[in-house]
């Protein structure tokens, strides 16, 4: 990977989009701790503390964000309505007709769905500000409470949120346009990596403590470090993991050319959700807990302490349920994305078979059979990167180190994407051609 990026920086035209990048994420980074107006500092220091968040939908938005969302930047919805809005209008064009037939319109039809994905984007952004704003008011963070100054306030505020988020897309547009990777996919691993100072530092704090008598730190920070190692390691081999189905396209003879007659493979990858299914599990369970965030009920008060505290991220019942959920869900994503019937009509109007399987139906069926064992193998695979942090802290009393499976599929993930980018561009710039 570093052989890569270095071979990437010595061409004149990949290095200025590297430094493009690179800019962006400064000024992303640069947004997150620009705090909107009309807050008091001192007491959003002391209401807004992450660790109080633990397994709720805030702790989710403040990883993904990078930490802006506990400080009330201009940054503090990050990248999340975007996010939203492109899984809402993804799954409307399977479920409505009219977006389904604009999303097969090619390039003018990708157009009007991107812009569509913009304006629910915006308006999702000023329903989580004004939630947030909210939050803010009644945490006793807002600097007016009554009259005229309370009205004017709260629109700025939310105002400031909402242009943040139309900021960020905009930043993640320019990504696409003018830098290397995906845009949005780039703002997220900022907003993740920002978070690795802070876990390194909770790492030398139990080690401090190792050293104060706490023995068994000398054992759990290593450990803790080895599996971060070993998940890194898995996640990286099954990114490129995939399941290929052999085809073999039957000849044919147009005018006095012959056509066809080569063999080829349709390649399905294994991990197909990638982190939606987890991220749908998470955004489910965590439910409960945001709730009682604002209700604030102790474990042990009756049957609503005992409920909440079961969906706690140590709880029993939050891990089963987080477990069978990713798995219906990544099943959930697949069927959504991957139509065998579509590509076994492909391959026939193609003239492409699958070796001893007879096209149409059969050749669907044989697909559906082959993608419900590669989900299932997949789905296996994030239900496991995302229950070792939790099982761990649960075990260890460490918690979750402010990371979780999604983030390390996340971080990972986009470092591999960005490095098979820069591979390809640089193969192209490379390439001669047939004339030489």
């Amino acid at each position: 990977m570093f052989k890569t990026i270095k071979n990437a920086w010595s061409l004149p035209d990949l290095r200025k989009k590297i430094l493009f990048t690179l800019l962006i994420i400064v000024v992303f980074r640069i947004g997150s701790v620009i705090q909107v107006p009309f807050l008091d500092t001192a007491a959003l220091r002391s209401v807004m503390n992450p660790d109080d968040w633990s397994n709720t939908m805030l702790s989710y938005m403040n990883t993904l964000s990078g930490g802006a969302f506990s400080n009330a930047t201009l940054f503090a919805m990050g990248i999340t309505p975007y996010i939203n809005s492109s899984i809402i209008v993804q799954l409307l064009c399977v479920a409505i007709p009219p977006l389904e037939r604009l999303a097969r319109e090619g390039e003018a039809g990708r157009r009007k769905i991107s812009a569509i994905t913009r304006y629910v984007t915006v308006g999702l952004g000023i329903i989580q500000g004004t939630a947030y704003y909210f939050y803010l008011l009644n945490s006793k963070v807002t600097l007016y409470n009554s009259g005229f100054e309370l009205w004017f306030s709260a629109i700025v505020i939310i105002l400031v949120f909402t242009a943040g988020t139309a900021v960020m897309m905009w930043l993640g547009e320019q990504i696409n346009s003018h830098g290397i990777g995906n845009g949005i996919s780039i703002l997220l691993f900022a907003g993740i990596v920002a978070q690795f100072p802070q876990i390194i530092n909770t790492l030398g704090q139990y080690w401090g403590l190792a050293l104060n008598g706490s023995t068994q730190y000398f054992f759990l920070v290593p450990l803790w470090v080895i599996l971060f190692v070993a998940v890194v390691w898995v996640i990286t081999f099954m990114q490129d993991s995939e399941r290929r189905i052999p085809i073999q396209y039957a000849k044919r003879v147009v005018g006095r050319k012959m056509y066809g007659g080569q063999s080829s493979h349709l390649p399905i990858k294994v991990a197909l959700g990638g982190v939606l299914p987890i991220i749908f599990a998470s955004s489910i369970l965590s439910i409960p807990s945001t709730i009682n965030l604002f209700l604030k009920i102790p474990a042990g008060d009756g049957f609503w302490g005992a409920f909440f505290a079961a969906f706690s991220t140590s709880g029993w019942l939050y891990m089963v349920l987080y477990f069978l959920f990713i798995i219906m869900f990544a099943y959930f994503y697949t069927s959504i994305q991957y139509n065998p019937v579509e590509m076994a009509n492909n391959l026939k109007a193609n003239n492409g078979t699958v070796p001893g399987i007879r096209p149409g139906a059969p050749t669907a069926d044989y697909i559906r059979k082959i993608l419900s064992r590669i989900t299932l193998i997949g789905a296996m695979f994030l239900a496991v990167i995302a229950m070792i942090p939790l099982i761990y802290g649960a075990a260890s009393g460490m918690g979750q180190m402010s990371i979780g499976g999604t983030s390390i599929i996340i971080v990972v993930g986009v470092a591999l994407e960005t490095v098979k980018q820069l591979e390809s561009q640089m193969m192209m710039r490379h390439y001669k051609g047939f004339l030489d």
